[in-house]
């Protein structure tokens, strides 16, 4: 088992498979990566080198915004909506869903904060 980019990946599993559950790399830059680096989809985790490890990481690092810098990025912009005082803020500081949806059949967890 060895990390890429704060991603746990498996060690039998392809790098076209493992390189999509990092944060903020979905197939089709998963598939630049891999083709600006010429390392094959086929090939297993366990069969890349120390040194296409740290070049895929590189890559990812320098072209792409992925995992605590995309999660801090929707932290802010959640805060900057709470202090606005947007319908959107407010609905997520009070833990309210925030799209439309029911809230008197459903949202659950929110039911459970009601009864408190």
């Amino acid at each position: 088992m060895s990390y890429i980019s704060g991603a746990r990946s498996v060690a039998d599993e392809q790098v076209r498979i493992a390189s999509t559950k990092i944060d903020g790399i979905g197939p089709k830059k998963a598939i630049q990566v891999r083709y600006r680096l010429g390392i094959s989809g086929n090939i297993k985790i366990k069969e890349l080198t120390k040194y296409q490890i740290d070049q895929i990481e590189q890559m990812i690092g320098q072209d792409h915004v992925v995992h605590w810098e995309l999660k801090r990025g929707e932290r802010a912009d959640i805060e900057r909506l709470i202090s606005i005082s947007r319908y959107r803020g407010i609905r997520h500081q009070d833990g309210s869903p925030l799209r439309g949806q029911r809230t008197h059949t459903n949202a659950r967890t929110f039911r459970k904060q009601i009864r408190k």
